[in-house]
This record gives C-alpha cells, sequence and structure tokens, in this order.
C-alpha cells in the first residue's frame, strides 16, 4: 500500500511516498482509510517535537475516518461500515490498523473529509468548553487564533452550547470567514486587542477565553477576563510558553483551566465515547466540521507546511487519490 513515510525528524521536507507492507491487524480495527485529518501534532511529530517520539522511519496520521476492512468478532465493528479512529500513528496510508476502543462510529451526516476533521479539534473543544470551562448559554467566548482549526471549532462548539462568540485573528481577510461558521464579532489580535474585548462586553470581560497560542497573547487574555472568568490553555502555537503571577489570578477571580485532551484520555479512556457521543448530538443538530483544504495524499508535506505558515482557513484533510 501507498504511505507517507517521514525519514528523518527535520519537518515535512523529510516525508516521502512510498510503498509500505500492509500493517498486522492481529486483534485491531483494520480500516480502508478514505481521509485523513492535517493537525499540528503531526506537524510536530515530523519534527521530533511531540510527546509521542517515534524513530524514523514511521508513518505518521493521527486523524483519520474511512471504512473496516476487518475487526475482531468481540470489537462491536464489522465489515464495511463507516468509522473515524484516532490512530496517533499510520494514517497518512491507505490503510491503518487501530485498537477497537480508539474507532468510533460515523454519523450518517457526515462525508468522510468531515468525519475525519471531527476528531482532535472538536473532541479538544467539546472536552475544553463543556468539561473544563463549564460553559453556560448566553456567556461570551474570546477565541484566540480564531480562524485555523481549533479557533474554527471553537466557535461552531461555543454557539452551538449557546455562547455569544468573539473571534480575535491575527491574519486579514478572515473576517467574513469567521462570522459565516458562527462568530458574532471579530477582533484583530493586536496591541489593545484586550481593550476591544472589555467594550464589546460593557467593560466586563469574557467569560471564557480560548488560548491556543500562547507567547506574548497571554497576559492581555489575562487581562480580558471578566470575574470568574477562565482561560482555557489548550497549546502554545505562538511559540512562547508564558507564566502568570497569581496575585492577579486570586486578586481577579479567575481561574486558568489546561485543556489537554490526550493527556486526559490516558486517565479517563471513557471520556472518549461520551465525548464523541456529545458530538455527534451537536452534529443532528445541523454542526458541520470546516474543511476548507483538501490535498491528495502525495501531497501531505505541503499541507502540513501550509498549516505550519497560517495559509489554512478552518481544517485541512488529505483524500486518497
Amino acid at each position: 500500500m501507498r504511505a507517507v513515510v517521514v525519514t528523518e525528524l527535520t519537518g515535512p521536507s523529510a516525508m516521502v511516498v512510498q510503498d509500505v507492507p500492509e500493517p498486522d491487524a492481529a486483534g485491531l480495527v483494520l480500516i480502508d482509510v478514505k481521509a485523513s485529518g492535517v493537525c499540528f501534532p503531526d506537524l510536530l511529530i515530523s519534527h521530533g517535537k511531540y510527546q509521542l517520539r517515534p524513530d524514523p522511519p514511521f508513518v505518521p496520521g493521527t486523524e483519520v475516518a474511512g471504512v473496516v476492512v476487518s475487526a475482531p468478532e468481540d470489537s462491536g465493528f464489522a465489515a464495511g461500515q463507516r468509522v473515524l479512529a484516532v490512530s496517533s500513528l499510520g494514517g497518512y496510508a491507505e490503510r491503518v490498523a487501530v485498537h477497537p476502543a480508539l474507532v468510533l462510529p460515523v454519523p450518517d451526516e457526515l462525508s468522510f473529509e468531515e468525519a475525519a476533521s471531527l476528531i482532535i479539534n472538536y473532541q479538544t473543544m467539546e472536552f475544553a468548553l463543556a468539561r473544563r470551562a463549564r460553559l453556560q448559554p448566553g456567556e461570551t467566548v474570546a477565541v484566540l487564533g480564531a480562524a485555523g482549526g481549533v479557533g474554527t471549532s471553537t466557535i461552531q462548539l461555543a454557539k452551538a452550547h449557546g455562547a455569544r462568540v468573539i473571534a480575535v485573528v491575527r491574519r486579514d481577510g478572515a473576517d467574513d470567514f469567521l462570522r459565516e461558521i458562527g462568530a458574532d464579532e471579530v477582533v484583530r489580535l493586536t496591541d489593545g486587542w484586550d481593550q476591544q474585548i472589555r467594550d464589546l462586553t460593557g467593560g466586563r470581560g469574557a467569560d471564557v477565553i480560548v488560548d491556543p497560542v500562547g507567547g506574548d497573547a497571554f497576559d492581555d487574555a489575562v487581562r480580558a477576563l471578566a470575574p470568574e472568568g477562565r482561560l482555557v490553555v489548550i497549546g502554545f502555537a505562538g511559540g512562547g510558553i508564558p507564566s502568570v503571577k497569581l496575585n492577579r489570578v486570586l486578586f481577579r477571580n479567575i481561574s486558568i483551566v489546561g485543556a489537554a485532551w490526550g493527556e486526559f484520555l490516558r486517565h479517563e479512556p471513557a471520556a472518549l465515547v461520551q465525548t464523541h457521543a456529545a458530538l455527534v448530538e451537536h452534529v443532528r443538530a445541523g454542526l458541520r466540521p470546516i474543511v476548507k483544504a483538501r490535498y491528495p495524499l502525495a501531497a501531505a508535506a505541503q499541507a502540513l507546511v501550509d498549516l505550519e505558515e497560517g495559509r489554512v482557513l478552518g481544517k485541512a484533510v488529505l483524500v486518497q487519490d
């Protein structure tokens, strides 16, 4: 079968498409891959900067959707069934074998491309908003990095939970797109953006701020929180890992919470099925993952470069030729 292989830990430039043996599917669900999500863990793992650090050569790819080829009798899956899966590795290929506990049925409403997009970003943000931030209807959510995959999923899910959404974005030209997917207001990430958040909320600030960026934006995010607000730390796409003076947390009565979905699943594996069930309910109510960029499998390296350089609005996927 064809697969994208990381030959060195030097990033996408070290990816090549090769013929490789089909994976050993003993005790696993073998999936004929129709679409693979393109996400930051795939980019980081190609540089050797992710917590999972396999030695080259290996096939990256964390999110897949496709059709079951074979499955263990007691797995609950059968040949021909449409599924999505958290593959961790191996997803940038024509076939992948995944543990049954990490395979989930695809809602009938979704295409394979949409299903491959409903995995890391949407699972993370449903977990972050519903469980970690305890988001309530009528609250205001500000989303940093709003035009990327994490940002767009946050906008959609925050709206699904009944929130008002303020999109905070650095790039130009994304305002109309962000409003189309549900943002009530769009703020540019420039000096004084925190004051704009306060102005848009009558001086109160945002109840929840989602920060996948880190770096210099973090201090402004703390200032933009309302009393009893929650700053949800998703990651550090901006490059820097910030710190905060705890007296600010104390005297402003705010909370800073982490939302490390993959790490949480290591301790609470049942949360995967629970979170997927919540997402399926959102899908049935009309939510559709935003797939804005499609690449053939052979262009996986370019897809990751585009992701790294901020050229992807919403979600990018790899599709089989």
